[in-house]
């Protein structure tokens, strides 16, 4: 049996990219990233990451074009795939992170 998570950034929750299966999961929903078995580093990445996925969007009209230029949005996912893989690393076995990121 697995433990799964959704990883994805979401517009207006600039703490986790981490989604739990069930609403009532003991590690909240969203994810809270302090409630999961893994070292203050990735933590801390992925509170980074969702912060800074924020200024992505034009708040002022958030369906239109990101103000992030094309090397920005490689670099994010870059640093995205690499908070994954570590992720995945420290969760272990047990765990299964899908990784539903939608392309830009």
């Amino acid at each position: 049996m697995f433990i799964y998570l959704r990883f994805f950034f979401e517009p207006g929750v600039p703490h986790t990219p981490l989604w739990p299966e069930h609403m009532d999961s003991p590690y909240g929903y969203p994810c809270e990233p302090e409630r999961l078995p893994i070292s203050a580093d990735t933590r801390a990445e992925l509170v980074r990451l969702s912060e800074r996925f924020q200024s992505s969007l034009d708040w002022k009209y958030p369906q239109g074009p990101s103000p992030w230029s094309d090397a920005e949005k490689e670099l994010f996912d870059e640093q995205a795939d690499a908070a994954l893989k570590a992720l995945r690393g420290e969760l272990g076995d047990g765990w299964k992170v899908l990784d539903e990121r939608l392309p830009w």
